[in-house]
């Protein structure tokens, strides 16, 4: 193989990287700011460059290793730059896709307290060929359902989006013919694209915001109705829910916000690893 092959075999690869590196380093200068009360200015400042390099370093957007490096002594933090093993890598995401405590401890939460309010509540329901919705409720009398996609990262945005849009298109038809709704189908559908209330995830969020709008563009109420074991009246709607699955969450913290509060939200969790750390004791 010649060199420029190699090069552009390599291209696709390296970039991906270097997306996933610059998105991390974001995560951890945007996390040091808020923690020192900073605003942006203030760190440009004090790390000596421009406000707009502290801005794209935030957002996750690729800059020097010069800018890093001053944003991150102005944080009081040492850049460290490190090339993990391939191998090493590798086992640790099938372990994650093998195990993912978190996106089970998110399941349990909802599913518990759905049940407990006296809704019929499936788990990981097979609804066409090999797709699956993550939990699902409903209410025969009232012809109400409800649908949960649980997201413990958002590591790829079309992957998200095509799944939840396939389950939103044909899972309700499917869900009423095997209940036995009946031609008029179900009174109200709720769906809601529910997402671990972390640091990493809440950075996605606001860096693809018009993303998430348009993929849920409906307030948070009809999933607060479900959670409260009230009735939506909505027929259907789309909602973006931002939760912590923590079972031993204090009544007097929230337990999910919507859309909304995510621009000024404080992560509960640094990031997947932290999150599954604590909810897997």
């Amino acid at each position: 193989m010649s060199p420029r092959a190699r090069r552009a075999r390599a291209a696709p690869a390296a970039a991906a990287a270097v997306s996933t590196m610059s998105t991390s380093a974001g995560i951890e200068l945007r996390d040091g700011r808020l923690a020192r009360r900073w605003s942006l200015r203030e760190l440009a400042d004090r790390a000596g460059v421009s406000v707009a390099s502290a801005q794209a370093a935030e957002s996750g957007r690729a800059v020097s290793l010069e800018t890093y490096a001053r944003l991150a002594v102005a944080l009081g933090r040492r850049p460290v730059l490190s090339f993990p093993g391939r191998a090493a890598a590798d086992t640790n995401e099938r372990l994650r896709i093998g195990r993912d405590l978190v996106h089970a401890a998110m399941g349990e939460i909802e599913a518990r307290q759905l049940a407990a309010l006296g809704y019929q509540v499936a788990l990981d329901e097979p609804y066409q060929f090999a797709g699956r919705a993550d939990v699902l409720a409903w209410d025969l009398e009232a012809r109400a359902l409800l649908h949960l996609e649980n997201k413990s990262r958002l590591s790829d945005l079309q992957d998200v989006a095509g799944s939840y849009n396939a389950k939103r298109t044909y899972l309700p038809a499917v869900l009423a013919d095997r209940l036995g709704i009946g031609p008029r189908g179900w009174a109200t559908v709720t769906h809601a694209l529910v997402v671990l209330w972390s640091s990493e995830v809440l950075h996605v969020l606001r860096l693809r915001a018009g993303t998430f709008r348009a993929l849920c563009p409906s307030p948070i109420d009809p999933f607060a109705a479900w959670w409260s074991g009230s009735r939506p009246t909505a027929a259907t709607t789309s909602s973006l829910v931002v939760l912590d699955p923590s079972p031993s969450l204090s009544s007097r913290r929230r337990r999910f916000v919507g859309i909304e509060q995510v621009p000024d939200l404080e992560p509960r969790y640094r990031d997947y690893t932290a999150a599954a750390a604590l909810l897997g004791r």
